[in-house]
């Protein structure tokens, strides 16, 4: 499981329209729909119904989203806090080399 993944399955629960989710991760709809259908292999199930323009969520998705989007923001939780404390060491490291 990536965190692009993730990321992609979260964006497809708020929009529940590929082109849409797709668009705001900035990405093609096919790479989107490969993602989540590798997640879904991952997962052992699907994760969506999708009936021509009507896309919502299955038992399974339903009941993985909650720990889904608990790694998302874990995830960038950790990102953050890594970023603030290599911002001031890189402030400082450049500043003893001047």
């Amino acid at each position: 499981m990536e965190l692009h993944q993730i990321r992609y399955f979260l964006a497809l629960c708020d929009e529940l329209n590929v082109t849409r989710a797709a668009e705001r991760c900035k990405v093609a709809p096919s790479s989107l729909t490969r993602a989540i259908n590798a997640l879904e292999a991952e997962l052992g199930g699907a994760l969506f119904h999708r009936e021509r323009a009507d896309t919502h969520l299955s038992r399974l998705g339903r009941k993985v989203k909650p720990l889904l989007e608990q790694a998302y923001r874990h995830a960038e939780a950790a990102r953050h806090r890594a970023d603030d404390f290599v911002q001031p060491h890189r402030r400082s490291g450049a500043k003893s080399r001047s």
